[in-house]
């Protein structure tokens, strides 16, 4: 009985030792993605034991912006908002970090069960967070926003970019001439849009790792399935952006706004969006009609 023991011992004993060579194998970079993945499991664990209110509340920025639909402050409207029986979950499966480490992202599914965690599911979708490092060190979302879709498109496994683990930047990067010039990109994407359509727009400034989101479809991964999406989208697709942020890095930043779909002279659809630019290319773009 002992030898089993000092055996199993042993095997434990190995097993930490190749957990603690592969954390140290890992860049600064895929720390910090983890980092903010806990941030998020962290929120949804919240959610899940004080309710969705208490959690936003916890976890967003005091300016965090959630869309209802056009954006407004997370903190105020959750505030006002009652609290209600329900338990609303979600899962990170994709998560990126600039390289300066104060911006990142989370997506995955979300699922909503009306009287609780024994209840089955009555709403699905994908929800899409913004992080930003504080003054103080944490994490706070300083954005938040989803798409609904009538069934699961749920999937487990857990994703970061390849090929993308510097955590080399530039100190003098001048974030405010950064965030016009990436306004500068927005309005030059949309021209492009107007004049030679969505699709061949899209071919120009996605990457081709890049995720879409859109109402009552899978999420779309990879630029070649992102233009198939892109391609059936029916008028004219224009926006105008209105907000940006970057990395202090300058290599990480997002933008949102509004969008119009046009036949013609008519406007078929109306929304707002959401886009996030790595590197000048678009990595992960959102757009969600207004309601009717």
């Amino acid at each position: 009985m002992r030898e089993k023991l000092k055996v199993g011992s042993m095997v434990l004993c190995v097993l930490a030792t190749a957990l603690a060579v592969s954390a140290q194998k890992e860049s600064e970079r895929t720390q910090n993605r983890r980092a903010l993945v806990d941030m998020e499991h962290a929120f949804a664990k919240t959610a899940a034991t004080k309710g969705t209110r208490d959690a936003f509340l916890e976890f967003l920025a005091d300016d965090g912006i959630i869309f209802q639909p056009g954006p407004v402050n997370g903190k105020k409207l959750w505030t006002e908002r009652p609290s209600r029986k329900g338990l609303l979950s979600w899962e990170p499966i994709f998560a990126d970090v600039s390289r300066a480490g104060d911006l990142g992202y989370t997506t995955g599914p979300w699922e909503f069960r009306p009287n609780g965690p024994d209840d089955q599911p009555v709403a699905f979708g994908q929800y899409f967070t913004i992080w930003k490092k504080q003054g103080d060190g944490s994490w706070k979302a300083v954005l938040d926003r989803g798409v609904s879709s009538e069934k699961s498109f749920a999937a487990k496994l857990l994703l970061f970019p390849l090929h993308d683990e510097s955590s080399v930047s530039d100190p003098k990067f001048d974030v405010s001439r950064g965030r016009a010039s990436l306004i500068k990109l927005e309005e030059e994407f949309s021209t492009l849009s107007a004049r030679k359509g969505a699709t061949a727009a899209f071919d120009s400034y996605l990457a081709n790792d890049a995720r879409v989101l859109r109402q009552n479809i899978a999420p779309a991964v990879g630029k070649e399935n992102a233009l198939v999406l892109i391609w059936a989208s029916a008028g004219t697709l224009t926006w105008k952006p209105a907000v940006t942020d970057l990395a202090a890095s300058g290599d990480l930043g997002y933008t949102y706004g509004t969008y119009d779909s046009r036949r013609g002279d008519l406007v078929i659809e109306h929304g707002s969006y959401v886009r996030v630019w790595k590197k000048q290319r678009v990595v992960l773009d959102v757009m969600s009609p207004d309601p009717q």
